[in-house]
């Protein structure tokens, strides 16, 4: 079976890691990219099954490469879940604005994201 490619847009690199290794144990195929033009440049080339984006990235912040692949015909199926430390109501709220699909707070339970991603990629 195929293995379903995803992409993470952390500047934190041992987050990124880690978040790989759960993934890649769980039978995912990871693609890094570090800050936000990287990102979204990835997203465009690689066309991931997923992202996990965080929001405080160098270059471009998470909220934009959200809303230029989500207002992007060819890119606004694929499911985006926000990652970040950023836990107020109203960055929840830009976060819907901007379409994503899912909010995943850091520090983070690995079975919590691993159920959010289950969820948006059947």
């Amino acid at each position: 079976m195929e293995k379903k490619r995803i992409l993470i847009v952390d500047d934190e690199v041992d987050l990124v890691d880690m978040v790989s290794l759960r993934l890649e144990a769980n039978n995912f195929q990871v693609i890094k990219a570090f800050d936000g033009q990287d990102g979204l440049d990835k997203a465009r080339k690689e066309k991931p099954d997923l992202i996990i984006l965080d929001l405080m990235l160098p270059k471009i912040d998470g909220y934009k490469v959200c809303r230029m692949l989500k207002f992007d015909d060819k890119y606004k199926n694929i499911p985006i879940i926000l990652f970040t430390a950023k836990v107020q109501d109203s960055d929840k709220k830009l976060g819907e604005d901007v379409k994503a699909d899912a909010y995943v707070t850091k520090p983070f339970e690995a079975e919590v994201l691993l159920s959010k991603i289950k969820e948006l990629i059947k």
